[in-house]
């Protein structure tokens, strides 16, 4: 039996394709492996949402040759995909882009068959049995990446199980339209494709059967869903078929953009009682200036009506969301501007991103490129203003009674504890000795011990 070793990086869809592709490898009979020497083939999702990322992609790919310099090197994703077929790296053997994730077990097969035919013609030249003279030495890479700027079609990727034993994330819907300045992704992903609402049901009751019971909707941009089927959007029907799942018990979204919040969509939502409380709206900056710059296409304010809105339909809805500071032209004022704006939203936990000039889109050569230094610094004072802001928003449960999915054993503070997650996605430690595990079950916080940071 051939040993598979697989290792994902960046985002949860790429999280999702990475366990299908496990999956399939399983079906076809290999033995899923640590990432470790030892592996027969070695496949690496990569991600290029930065320089870092690309980069980060390229030492997994050589640290796979080195682990077995004998084994089949797999790059597959946004990284090998936004090279455009610029020249392989010599320690890949096997190039999968977007959308053809679906077919490695095939490529697999027709790679390995081209190799043992190299290698007997190899053995026939050294033996004098080689006709034309000549040699095949050397590595050759099977290349197999679209264009995925101009494909329409939704790649099928399933799941039956996922890593984690009580949540599943499942990715409904691939590409952006949207073209923010800052972002690769459009280029890698292609544009929007939605995935057939029957096939997403299809899975989430194959999940359930298995025990999941929360499942997480995916996507590169989610708010896009069902705009390929007739120019409409219809995330709200996914979510309605989702939530008539028997065994499923909630339902998570993944990062929203502010438009899609109507009080339609918003009064839809709070009717269903599976929808978990907790939205993470894109924010990226609270300066109106900068937001133009990065063609985000809402301000400030519009943005804050549609936290009003959540707030109007939820109790105490987790509010979560992501801020890039020192983006190009991005002044004093502007980040005061962009601080004020997040001081005032309260945001349960705002993740910061200092910019990170990206190869390939307008704001890597916009004027006004801002310092590391200056960088630096503001996103120290962000991140101290988040952190004040989530221990407020947790401290606001304490001597409240909150629903939790009991997920994983721990051991704090020398204690062993079980935790999970609350709806709003906090976490939470509960000491008991009996096995809570994949249960939902009523918790009293009492302190902020209890909150796991």
């Amino acid at each position: 039996m051939k040993k598979a070793a697989l290792h994902n990086l960046g985002c949860k869809v790429n999280a999702y394709e990475t366990e299908a592709m496990q999956e399939m490898l399983e079906q076809a009979g290999y033995e899923i492996v640590p990432f470790k020497e030892g592996a027969d083939v070695y496949v690496i999702n990569t991600c290029t949402v930065t320089n870092i990322a690309d980069r980060k992609s390229r030492q997994m790919l050589h640290r796979a040759r080195k682990l077995n310099p004998d084994a089949v090197v797999v790059a597959a994703g946004c990284y090998v995909q936004a090279q455009d077929g610029k020249e392989v790296d010599p320690c890949i053997d096997i190039v999968i882009g977007n959308n053809h994730k679906k077919d490695l077990v095939r490529i697999l097969g027709e790679y390995e068959e081209e190799r043992a035919k190299r290698r007997e013609d190899e053995l026939r030249e050294r033996d004098g049995e080689n006709e034309n003279g000549c040699g095949t030495g050397g590595r050759h890479a099977a290349y197999e990446v679209e264009d995925i700027n101009r494909t329409k079609e939704y790649e099928a990727l399933h799941l039956t199980r996922t890593g984690e034993h009580t949540r599943a994330y499942i990715k409904v819907q691939d590409g952006c339209n949207q073209f923010c300045t800052y972002c690769i992704i459009p280029y890698a992903r292609g544009r929007v494709r939605s995935r057939n609402l029957q096939d997403v049901e299809q899975e989430v009751r194959a999940l359930a059967a298995n025990g999941y019971r929360e499942i997480v909707l995916t996507g590169i941009h989610l708010s896009s869903y069902g705009i390929d089927f007739d120019g409409k959007r219809h995330l709200l029907d996914l979510i309605r078929t989702v939530h008539e799942v028997e065994g499923i018990m909630r339902i998570r979204l993944g990062s929203l953009e502010p438009g899609i919040v109507t009080e339609e969509f918003a009064r839809e939502l709070a009717s269903m009682p599976k929808i978990c409380p907790h939205f993470h709206l894109s924010l990226q900056s609270g300066c109106d200036a900068t937001l133009k710059r990065m063609n985000r296409r809402y301000t400030s304010g519009e943005y804050y009506e549609r936290c009003r809105i959540l707030r109007k339909y939820f109790d105490a809805p987790a509010l979560t969301t992501d801020v890039i500071v020192g983006f190009p032209g991005e002044t004093e004022e502007e980040f005061r501007e962009s601080l004020d704006f997040v001081d005032k939203v309260d945001f349960y936990e705002t993740h910061i991103f200092k910019y990170s000039r990206r190869e390939g889109t307008k704001a890597a050569s916009m004027q006004d490129q801002v310092d590391e230094q200056t960088k630096t610094k503001r996103s120290a004072i962000m991140i101290a203003l988040g952190e004040k802001k989530r221990k407020a928003y947790e401290r606001g449960f304490i001597g409240k009674e909150v629903e939790v999915l009991v997920e994983e054993d721990a051991v704090i503070g020398g204690k062993p504890v079980q935790t999970g997650h609350t709806k709003e996605y906090i976490k939470i430690a509960l000491d008991t000795k009996e096995n809570l595990r994949n249960c939902i079950v009523n918790v009293q916080i009492d302190n902020d011990s209890q909150i796991i940071h």
